[in-house]
């Protein structure tokens, strides 16, 4: 799933939202990291509803233009949440590895002599 299906999906998951609301929405939740074209939009909203996870909640004239709503389908909010715990377990996966590869090797550690410096550098 692309990063703006998934910012889209989540956009509609409490509420029904026009092709403007949902870029709002959008970069709203990402904190401004998606911001979505009209074309991106719209080829996005598109396969989304061809996929069956979103659909047409209804038409609405508002200053002589067309607004058309878009709505999650139940399809559309098991694929959301899929996709969420699949990210979760990779961000769970990759925070591990970090972790471990921060925590020092297990056993024990040959103490740490000072060099004096009068025996640094070798002889003289």
């Amino acid at each position: 799933m692309t990063q703006a299906a998934f910012f889209i999906l989540t956009a509609l998951v409490d509420e029904p939202r026009h092709g403007y609301g949902i870029v709002r929405e959008v970069e709203e939740l990402s904190d401004g990291d998606v911001q979505l074209r009209v074309g991106t939009l719209y080829g996005v909203l598109d396969r989304l509803a061809a996929d069956g996870l979103i659909e047409l909640d209804r038409e609405e004239v508002q200053q002589g233009r067309l607004r058309r709503y878009y709505r999650l389908t139940d399809a559309g909010e098991a694929a959301l949440s899929a996709e969420a715990e699949r990210m979760a377990a990779g961000a769970r996966t990759a925070a591990r590895r970090i972790a471990a590869r921060r925590r020092p090797a297990a056993g024990p550690h040959p103490p740490v002599r000072p060099v004096r410096p009068e025996t640094a550098g070798g002889s003289a």
